[in-house]
């Protein structure tokens, strides 16, 4: 991929199961976790596995759905403009879209349900219920979808076909969607403790949603070096030899030459992904601590680039990033940081997510 001139970060938050951006820091750094033992299936029961809901939200899907709230407040913290208009282009990321409404219909037959349960259609509803106009582009690409839809936005603003772009990103967790992973066996009564290295590996799921403004010349960071590759490998695997890990972080080396980085690893707490990961991150970066936040707050799945690339921006703002919670020694690597750490001396944070089928992004944030 062709590289990228650096833009800047002018605004960014999210919400977790701890709240938003800056609560979620202040609890990462005190070690709490969001994730508790919840029925895999809702209401419908199941094994108990860690997931992470946003405060007051059901897992079971209503009609319309109750994470709507959830997005208008966040909404209230994106700087007003005329986003989804020719200038202004908005790019909206996800997974999982309004699926959980589609399997909701398909199990009670409940025609409520029908508008939300595609990704147009979820997309075409929230733009009318965001007050967003037309130009409004959606990206769905698994866990790095929020990588990509930074990467668009950026390449708008590159090209000066926009000035100012919004990223805007969401992932609510339902019973489709829990379903789906405990099927795979990854989800499941285990809590997970990324870079563990342990005989077991687990994950746990949490919502999540975020949002990111692009310009060229406003705000106090800057994101560069992004990189995206895909291995194009397995429906759900990556290389065994770890070359995709190592092929998407070559172009980030290069950004960092010369620089001290401390790194927001991707960390879901399973096995081999989490060593292949860290293996390379350590091969290119061996001095720089490795932190995953996931252990508390959850996968949270397409969106998990932008939720992590706001409390990275909130550590650097308040100058201590929280450690791996969760994690435990032994590690796989020795630079996996357990506990929370000054980020001064530190010129830049790498921020890594990995998604099914061995695709990999990753970028820089300092300041600007």
């Amino acid at each position: 991929m062709p590289s990228l001139a650096a833009v800047r970060l002018e605004a960014a938050g999210c919400v977790t199961g701890l709240g938003d951006a800056d609560t979620t820091l202040g609890a990462l750094r005190r070690g709490e976790r969001a994730l508790q033992s919840r029925p895999v299936l809702g209401a419908d029961g199941g094994e108990p596995v860690p997931l992470a809901l946003v405060a007051g939200r059901s897992l079971d899907e209503t009609a319309p759905p109750n994470w709507l709230r959830v997005l208008k407040t966040m909404l209230t913290q994106i700087p007003a403009d005329a986003w989804g208009s020719a200038a202004r282009p908005v790019f909206v990321t996800s997974s999982n879209f309004g699926v959980g409404s589609l399997y909701a219909y398909r199990r009670h037959g409940d025609a409520a349900h029908l508008p939300f349960g595609t990704p147009a259609g979820c997309v075409d509803w929230l733009a009318g219920q965001l007050g967003w106009g037309p130009n409004v582009t959606t990206v769905s690409h698994a866990c790095v979808s929020a990588h990509l839809g930074l990467l668009l936005a950026s390449r708008t603003l590159e090209h000066r076909v926009a000035d100012r772009a919004l990223v805007f990103s969401f992932d609510f967790i339902s019973p489709f969607v829990t379903g789906g992973f405990h099927a795979l066996k990854i989800l499941n009564a285990g809590f997970p403790a990324p870079y563990a290295d342990r005989p077991a590996g687990s994950i746990g799921l949490g919502d999540g949603a975020a949002f990111a403004v692009l310009s060229r010349d406003r705000g106090d960071f800057v994101i560069e070096g992004q990189s995206v590759f895909n291995e194009m490998h397995h429906f759900t695997a990556n290389r065994a030899d770890g070359t995709g890990f190592a092929a998407c972080l070559a172009p980030t080396r290069e950004a960092a030459a010369g620089r001290k980085l401390w790194l927001k690893g991707h960390g879901t707490g399973t096995l081999e992904a989490g060593k292949l990961e860290s293996a390379a991150l350590g091969a290119v970066f061996p001095a720089a601590p490795l932190v995953s936040w996931k252990g508390s707050i959850g996968h949270t799945l397409g969106s998990c680039g932008l939720v992590e690339l706001a409390i990275a921006a909130a550590a650097i703002r308040a100058g201590n990033a929280p450690g791996t919670v969760g994690g435990a020694a032994p590690s796989f690597v020795p630079q996996v940081a357990l506990e929370p750490f000054s980020t001064a001396g530190f010129d830049a944070v790498l921020c890594a997510s990995n998604a099914f089928g061995g695709a990999h992004a990753a970028f820089l944030l300092s300041h600007a």
